[in-house]
């Protein structure tokens, strides 16, 4: 495929969240293909991320979910570089639904957490959520404390 249309960037660029730049050179590189480019800018996204993560994170949000009635609940922090990303839309639905993550799968720990497939997509993991923010904000983001609450405890 020798050149990549506005219609195909456009379109994984709102799949994706990515750059302009980075979502064309992703499909050139991919030949065109939507599949093989959104893997090439989700190991994108993990690169940004190990960039980062040596960065410190001062800001961020508390976010809770309850579910089943009132019967389970999880308690999370996510952090960030700046508190004008702890108020972005993007920052404010990862933390809710990692939140909701907690509360379904019950993980023992951050590390345990950043590893499970998430609940909406089977084919991610969790730490590719972040990765994706991440790459989005330019600013490291981190899952820092996670609870989880239920009756039956």
């Amino acid at each position: 495929m020798s050149e990549i249309s506005t219609k195909e960037i456009k379109k994984l660029r709102e799949q994706t969240g990515a750059g302009v730049m980075d979502v064309r050179a992703a499909l050139k590189k991919a030949g065109g293909d939507i599949a093989k480019a959104k893997e090439i800018l989700r190991e994108k996204g993990l690169e940004k991320a190990a960039e980062k993560a040596h960065r410190e994170t001062g800001q961020g949000l508390i976010e809770t979910y309850i579910h089943a009635g009132g019967k389970i609940g999880a308690m999370i922090y996510v952090a960030c570089e700046t508190d004008f990303v702890a108020k972005t839309d993007e920052f404010k639905s990862l933390a809710k639904e990692v939140a909701m993550q907690v509360a379904s799968m019950d993980p023992a720990s951050v590390d345990e957490l950043l590893k499970q497939e998430y609940i909406r997509d089977p084919s991610r993991r969790v730490k590719d959520l972040v990765a994706e923010i991440i790459s989005k904000t330019g600013e490291n983001v981190q899952v820092k404390k996670i609870a989880r609450f239920s009756l039956s405890d």
